[in-house]
């Protein structure tokens, strides 16, 4: 499993990273401080990529980045408030892969994360996505195994929500007809097709793995793949 250090001192923060990440079939190591950033390099499993705040309260990031460089063979992200070029450039320059802002989503941390991991060839095992699919209610999306991030319509969550309501079941399509048509509008066979064809679509242009939904005919759909909704 590949795994990840987070050097983090807001608390919130570094909770949310820390248990989104595992959620997304990582291993993961949480540091408060420099000190704590140490003692986890040397006694805990060697890294594959570090996250590193730049103001830690007993250490400089910039610092830090370099003192990484000099001892571990591993992937530096910088997460920071300090947005502006000057900064980015002073981030690369002590030996940060990528710099992202604080503001970034979780998502966009993941995704620079799997970008490092595939660019050094070592994205495998559970961590690419032992943990299945996930539905965002938050920001009506589902996320591949990959980290893929597809935005849905009201309609497709609305969809998902209600396989995911019933794992490894088949909803029947009347069911589902009944659930999605809207007050005073109209929703038939015909329009449940198209959300299907258009999710089945959308889910192969962006994770080639339209066959996570699945067609019983003459019954209903269900959704084959490992899905949790968060």
């Amino acid at each position: 499993m590949t795994h990840i250090l987070i050097v983090e001192d807001e608390p919130r923060l570094r909770q949310d990273l820390g248990d989104f990440l595992e959620l997304r079939g990582f291993d993961v190591t949480t540091a408060a401080t420099a000190q704590d950033m140490r003692a986890a390099l040397a006694d805990g499993p060697p890294p594959a990529v570090i996250i590193l705040d730049v103001g830690l309260p007993d250490g400089n990031g910039f610092d830090l980045a370099m003192e990484i460089r000099q001892s571990q063979d591993c992937r530096i992200i910088m997460l920071t408030a300090f947005g502006d070029s000057a900064d980015r450039v002073r981030g690369y320059d002590s030996g940060a892969d990528i710099y992202l802002v604080k503001h970034s989503t979780l998502r966009e941390i993941e995704a620079a994360i799997r970008s490092l991991l595939r660019r050094t060839g070592s994205l495998s095992g559970p961590a690419d996505g032992g943990k299945g699919w996930v539905l965002d209610k938050a920001d009506w999306a589902a996320i591949a195994p990959d980290g893929t991030a597809l935005k849905l319509t009201a309609t497709e969550f609305a969809f998902l929500s209600l396989l995911c309501k019933r794992p490894g079941e088949i909803c029947a399509r009347d069911e589902i007809v009944k659930a999605l048509a809207r007050p005073g509008g109209h929703f038939d066979n015909r329009h449940l097709d198209a959300v299907v064809s258009r999710l089945r679509r959308k889910f192969a242009r962006a994770a080639n793995l339209s066959s996570a939904i699945k067609v019983v005919y003459g019954v209903g759909y269900t959704f084959t793949a490992d899905i949790a909704v968060k």
